[in-house]
């Protein structure tokens, strides 16, 4: 028996449906030939349209790949804690650099700009996709390599975000033990107020429990064996 192949099925699946298509074109398009031949034109158009947008395969994976590289570029394509066959400079940069880009400058922020709303440690809110991180650095104005600028704002945008205050954040990442690395605008991010302080610091491997907490759960900062 031969076998049949996917383009097969296809093109006589196409051939079989050829008669009620006309039928259908001949019933609901009008009854003369030439109204028939313009329904056929539009109807073979919609189908040329479709078969090169929602039933193309490439259009779905260019679609996707445009969606993660505009994800990506927010973040910076920075994820700690996970290996990347090949990072491009800038993510590497995004952690630290010695250009002073993306909040790395070891220049003493002071004075600091009264038109800095955020500070260092602040919990903050990122607006667009609602992820909650902490600010780790801040530049009085965006400080970042061209290349980057140019990929992740428009001409108008990059003018406007020239003079913005911009903040480095930590965010969650997607695996359990994964950091990400953003460089935000101001008015992207929003500062959250009235949590109640559970830890008085960090001490590299864990929140130290703020007194009263320590008293309810005495056990829980000593070493297990």
């Amino acid at each position: 028996m031969p076998e049949l192949r996917a383009a097969v099925v296809l093109q006589v699946a196409l051939l079989l449906s050829a008669v009620p298509v006309q039928y259908l074109i001949s019933r609901w398009s009008g009854s003369t030939a030439v109204q028939r031949f313009h329904a056929t034109t539009r109807l073979l158009r919609i189908w040329k349209e479709w078969r090169g947008s929602y039933l193309n395969g490439t259009a779905w994976t260019d679609w996707t790949n445009q969606q993660m590289s505009r994800v990506m570029s927010l973040f910076g394509f920075g994820q700690e804690g996970e290996t990347a066959p090949e990072s491009p400079p800038i993510e590497t940069m995004m952690y630290d650099n010695d250009q002073g880009f993306f909040g790395a400058s070891k220049t003493v922020r002071s004075p600091r700009p009264p038109y800095v709303f955020l500070r260092v440690g602040e919990v903050v809110l990122e607006r667009n996709r609602q992820m909650v991180g902490v600010v780790v650095s801040w530049d009085p104005e965006l400080r970042a390599p061209p290349e980057w600028v140019d990929r992740v704002y428009s001409d108008f945008e990059g003018t406007k975000a020239e003079r913005t205050p911009h903040y480095k954040v930590l965010f969650n990442g997607p695996g359990p033990s994964s950091l990400m690395v953003a460089y935000l605008p101001q008015t992207q991010l929003e500062r959250i107020t009235g949590m109640r302080n559970y830890f008085t610091h960090f001490d590299g491997e864990r929140f130290v429990m703020q007194p009263w907490l320590r008293e309810l759960f005495p056990e829980d900062e000593e070493e297990d064996a």
